[in-house]
């Protein structure tokens, strides 16, 4: 069984090409600066073919050294690779949209970007990038209190700047993150270009099954971050041991059944559903393992129990974070 790929819509300003999304990619948050380099290097080599940045990672620069040192081993080539980053919060503005996916552009050593993705429903002020890169959260990170500083942006703007990326051959696709169904129907009803792509959250705890069917009823392709649930938000205190689902009686009893390790039984679910799958690792060890889903697939049974455990549990929601780490109270799914 070869790894799935997900058709996604190409702009007619690429023409006739439709390169797939490879179902299983690398995810880039939370990886050092001193080892993202050499990691996406490995992965490369490996196999991965999908590599998931932003902007407010932090170590977009050194994710480019990694990509130009496999380009230029011909490691892979470029046509080969799905290179996906985003549009941080501080640039909604439509002026600042081209030159946030320009300073991306130089920081990957790229000359366009497969997918470029709204961040977040969630328009802050400007920081220019002389005074702070990335930006971050807060507006001041120096003042008494620091705090989020929201700007009155219309999502339509937004999305029309990055509409204007597609036009000028900067991007192929554009998508958006962290979106629910209520603002994809409002993005769609003024779209020119629709969204390629969705990213969100998605795992056996946070299944999203409406939103899930809504995205593949409308033509847009679905990518889940944090698929295997809690472990990259138990260090920053945004979940607990206790949530993981790496030790869950149930997919360890499907890993058992298969031979294989919980993380890949998480993993292959979400490919089985149609998602592509983006796991963050820091260790080359776990690059092999992560990538390797393609040659197994769950009964429905084991789908079933898989499914079973939802319980709506969101790690990764502003209206929580938000408040706790830089006191601003930021919901975006109630």
């Amino acid at each position: 069984m070869t790894l799935a790929t997900i058709p996604v819509p190409v702009p007619a300003a690429f023409g006739t090409a439709n390169q797939p999304l490879p179902a299983v990619g690398l995810g880039l948050w939370k990886i050092d600066r001193p080892v993202v380099g050499d990691l996406v290097t490995e992965a490369l080599r490996v196999g991965y073919r999908h590599l998931d940045s932003a902007c407010d990672y932090g170590n977009e620069a050194e994710v480019g050294v990694g990509l130009e040192r496999a380009l230029t081993a011909r490691v892979c080539r470029r046509d080969e690779l799905w290179v996906t980053s985003k549009l941080w919060n501080t640039c909604h503005e439509p002026q600042h949209v081209r030159p946030a996916l320009e300073r991306t552009l130089r920081d990957l050593r790229l000359d366009h970007l497969d997918l470029y993705l709204v961040h977040f429903p969630i328009a802050l002020a400007y920081v220019p990038f002389t005074t702070r890169y990335p930006p971050g959260w807060v507006f001041d990170p120096d003042a008494a209190r620091p705090a989020m500083r929201p700007a009155r942006v219309p999502l339509a703007d937004t999305w029309g700047a990055m509409e204007g990326l597609v036009e000028a051959g900067l991007v192929r696709r554009i998508g958006v993150c962290n979106y629910g169904v209520a603002l994809l129907r409002e993005l769609l009803a003024t779209a020119r270009i629709a969204p390629a792509v969705l990213q969100v959250e998605l795992h056996p705890l946070l299944a999203q099954a409406k939103l899930l069917r809504f995205c593949r009823e409308a033509g847009i392709a679905v990518t889940a971050f944090s698929p295997l649930g809690a472990p990259s938000y138990v260090p920053l205190g945004m979940a607990t041991a206790a949530d993981s689902l790496l030790g869950h009686p149930a997919v360890v009893a499907i890993a058992a059944e298969l031979g294989r390790t919980p993380a890949q039984v998480l993993l292959r679910w979400g490919v089985q559903r149609g998602t592509a799958v983006i796991p963050k690792t820091s260790r080359p060890e776990r690059l092999v393992e992560n990538l390797a889903v393609g040659d197994f697939a769950l009964e429905q049974g084991q789908m079933t129990a898989l499914d079973a455990l939802d319980r709506g549990q969101r790690f990764n929601d502003p209206g929580v974070f938000g408040e706790r780490a830089f006191n601003t109270f930021m919901p975006i799914y109630e």
